[in-house]
């Protein structure tokens, strides 16, 4: 299968879940390229932005455990090609 570009928005809404945010994370660890994340405490939420290179398959794999969840919203965005 071929491999894609994507960037990964997560919005953690339940600071208690940020564990297991970063667990899953960590698991996919090949596939991400760069990260960023910002805790914005005058909202009481946690905001981190990935840069991901491996399959569909890998991709919705990882983003698919992480909007399970309860607290976590995602949003991909990934290339054509």
């Amino acid at each position: 299968m071929e491999k894609r570009i994507g960037v990964v928005g997560i919005i953690i809404e339940e600071f208690d879940n940020a564990t297991s945010v970063n667990e899953i994370l960590h698991g996919f660890g090949n596939l991400i390229v760069g990260r960023i994340g910002v805790p914005y405490k005058d909202r009481g939420i946690f905001v981190i932005s990935i840069i991901v290179d491996g399959t569909m398959d890998e991709i919705s794999a990882m983003t698919g455990k992480l909007g399970k969840i309860s607290g976590v919203n995602v949003k991909t965005a990934i290339t054509k090609q």
